[in-house]
């Protein structure tokens, strides 16, 4: 472990082998830091917070404060952050709530850039890109591989599919299915994400699938109800189409269109 002189760690505070500690940075109590994280100047991690291994925070992260919820009380609620992420610079994540999980999660391989905030109780999966001033609010669930441009504001309790996308300036009120890339305030489906899923070696068998379904749910005119079921239908021949059946029969906010 490598702490910089004007660091301050609490002595309780769980730091495992390999991790830097830069200027003037401030670890609390209730933080574990995982093998090989480096955490740099001006970063502050608090609360009960813990990280996994070969992380990275670039100077002035927030890490583990309290959410920012009038409703919280003090409550001992929690941040996990799992392996290989990167948090650019001014970042801030902040620990989960009471009125959902007591848990605020992110998973691993993350590339969260510039000023990106990522709001209390919100769940994010694995390989995803969070672009400069991506904005999540309160409990938003991200699946793996979504990348969100910059500037996209994220309602709270939205859901996002994995492998969807968004442009710069996207304002997401409603949930965004799988695969489905999206632009515009409100945010409107632009097609799939056919680019990502042919680098993540989706066959095209499966892509053409799911540009079908991507007809079947915004170009057909179908009432949702019935391009839901078109959907589950086709999902019981193409495996790929499983997660977007799936995300829409169990949409909280409804999708958008």
């Amino acid at each position: 472990m490598t702490v910089h002189a004007t660091a301050i760690v609490h002595p309780n505070a769980r730091i495992a082998e390999g991790v830097t500690i830069g200027a003037y940075s401030i670890v609390g109590e209730h933080v574990e830091i995982g093998a090989n994280t480096w955490v740099g100047p001006h970063v502050v991690i608090e609360g009960n917070t813990r990280i996994g291994a070969d992380n990275r925070f670039f100077q002035f992260c927030s890490v583990g404060a309290a959410p920012q919820d009038k409703k919280y009380a003090g409550e001992a609620t929690r941040l996990e952050i799992g392996d290989r992420n990167t948090f650019r610079e001014s970042c801030t994540i902040n620990r989960g709530t009471t009125q959902d999980r007591s848990l605020t999660t992110v998973g691993n391989d993350n590339w969260v850039m510039a000023y990106v905030h990522i709001a209390h109780d919100c769940v994010l999966g694995s390989n995803i890109i969070l672009a400069n001033s991506t904005q999540l609010a309160g409990h938003v669930h991200i699946g793996d591989w979504v990348i969100l441009g910059g500037i996209t504001g994220v309602h709270q309790f939205v859901h996002i599919g994995a492998h969807s996308m968004t442009a710069f300036g996207s304002m997401l009120a409603q949930d965004l299915p799988p695969y489905v890339m999206a632009f515009g305030n409100p945010a409107e489906p632009r097609g799939i994400n056919a680019e990502g899923l042919k680098r993540r070696g989706f066959s095209a068998e499966a892509i053409a699938a799911i540009r079908h379904a991507f007809k079947t749910l915004y170009r057909k005119g179908l009432l949702l109800d019935d391009a839901k079921s078109a959907i589950a239908e086709e999902a019981k021949t193409c495996a790929e189409l499983l997660p977007l059946s799936e995300f829409l029969q169990h949409s909280g906010r409804g999708i958008i269109r």
